[in-house]
């Protein structure tokens, strides 16, 4: 088990930015661990508006490894600093269903419930910072800008719902995944998109079968519409027709 070393984070900039079916047989979750140890350096201080910093836990998580488990009691909300997490819960038939992809800068964990609903999992090594909820409400009680963070981190979670139910809501696969392409692709500057998550992670956010992913990609690749250099890597050729395909 590896140890667990704490340091305390003063955040100024809260607020994330919004930037992931058939049935098949029920997978295991992942494999929960200890945060690995937290290294030198991570240690920072900042004034926040109102002089009151929130402090924080930095918790390291290795690929793959759980942040928290559905069921789990609500004590904190996370913000991702570095690496890729994503939120998703098993149905009884034994279906992963992904609710989001979270990355440098967004919230997540961010629930009013006692208990999580959905679990959260490192899709990449990770470095996260742990907010706990007693003390956010301290402040959020006696401190107004305090209390307008509160409300900005909970509608941008609200937001990427709305976000990606549309997505679901879409008639066609070569829709969903067009409209996820350019999503990815609108954070950079040059229409390359670093796929962080694997086919199936892209397929169980979705609601599609890996196959249909692949499939689709391919098709997108004969089309013009993209390019791919590796599996990992995705270049949009054509963002305008990719943008007709969701339109």
């Amino acid at each position: 088990m590896h140890s667990v070393a704490i340091a305390q984070v003063f955040d100024t900039d809260l607020i994330a930015t919004s930037p992931g079916v058939e049935p098949r047989a029920r997978r295991a979750p992942a494999d929960r661990q200890a945060p690995a140890e937290t290294g030198a350096g991570n240690k920072g201080r900042a004034a926040s508006a109102t002089g009151m910093p929130l402090a924080g836990q930095v918790l390291n998580f290795g690929e793959g490894r759980q942040i928290y488990a559905e069921g789990d009691t609500v004590h904190s909300f996370y913000k991702v600093m570095s690496g890729v997490v994503r939120t998703c819960r098993f149905t009884s038939d034994g279906r992963r269903q992904i609710d989001g992809f979270h990355g440098e800068g967004e919230i997540f964990g961010l629930e009013t419930g006692g208990e999580h609903r959905l679990s959260a999992e490192a899709v990449t090594d990770c470095c996260v910072v742990a907010y706990r909820w007693s003390g956010l409400s301290a402040l959020a009680g006696s401190e107004a800008d305090m209390a307008r963070t509160v409300f900005h981190l909970a509608m941008s979670c609200f937001e990427r719902a709305q976000e990606h139910a549309l997505l679901l809501g879409r008639r066609s696969a070569a829709q969903k995944l067009a409209a996820f392409l350019l999503d990815l692709g609108g954070r950079g500057s040059d229409n390359a998109v670093d796929l962080a998550m694997t086919r199936q992670d892209i397929a169980d956010y979705l609601n599609l079968t890996i196959e249909t992913v692949s499939r689709t990609l391919s098709q997108f690749e004969r089309d013009h519409l993209i390019a791919l250099p590796s599996s990992r890597h995705v270049v949009l050729r054509n963002p305008v027709a990719l943008r007709g395909l969701v339109d």
